[in-house]
């Protein structure tokens, strides 16, 4: 049987949304970012949007009871397959996916701890298009991105002391969540500094398989 349920694993920065949209593209399956709808949640105002953007400002991992009820309805209508980017994060949250369905292979893509903050201290996006751009200091005033002219921007979960915290975080509650795949064989890593081309070539060989 194809290759259809997928989970992305990585740490803030390591190249997983660049890498799920070609994987989905690729497969034909339905993107499923629990980062990018947390932030929609966010931005509509709605009640989980609320409580979940204080978590996410703070770069903390929002709780499990906010999301795990809204990533079970998103699989029950991905009848094609689907991937998971950003979740889980945690191993009652890989045991809450299996109780909502079986996963077929777990790739993660692997990042230091100095590589990450480099990357995210430079990246800022335009707030009209979501064109990301990789500075090496911070834009002038009124520097515009080049696509749509809207203004560029840097999110809050991106200065320096919230990027490291993240990452922190991120590796501490996702060890233990790396061991779990391990044990049932469905774990596999991927160098996360080669180019964005490497990795995806390096995760074309892994699910062609």
């Amino acid at each position: 049987m194809p290759l259809k349920k997928v989970v992305l694993l990585g740490p803030p920065g390591a190249g997983k949304g660049t890498q799920a949209k070609r994987i989905v593209e690729r497969f034909g399956l339905v993107h499923l970012s629990t980062g990018d709808i947390l932030r929609d949640e966010v931005a509509r105002g709605t009640d989980l949007g609320e409580r979940a953007k204080s978590y996410m400002d703070e770069g903390a991992l929002v709780p499990d009871r906010l999301i795990i009820d809204m990533v079970a309805e998103r699989i029950e209508r991905a009848t094609d397959g689907f991937l998971l980017d950003g979740f889980p994060r945690t191993v009652a949250q890989a045991e809450a996916l299996e109780r909502i369905t079986p996963i077929d292979v777990v790739i993660n893509i692997e990042l230091s701890r100095e590589a990450v903050l480099e990357r995210l201290t430079r990246r800022w996006i335009c707030r009209n298009c979501g064109k990301i751009y990789n500075l090496d200091a911070p834009p002038p005033p009124g520097t515009k991105c080049d696509l749509c002219e809207g203004e560029l921007y840097q999110r809050e979960d991106d200065r320096p002391e919230v990027i490291e915290h993240r990452y922190d975080v991120y590796q501490e509650s996702t060890a233990p969540l790396i061991d779990y795949y391990e044990k049932r064989g469905l774990l596999r890593n991927v160098d996360g500094s080669l180019s964005a081309d490497l990795v995806f070539e390096n995760i074309l060989q892994i699910l062609d398989r």
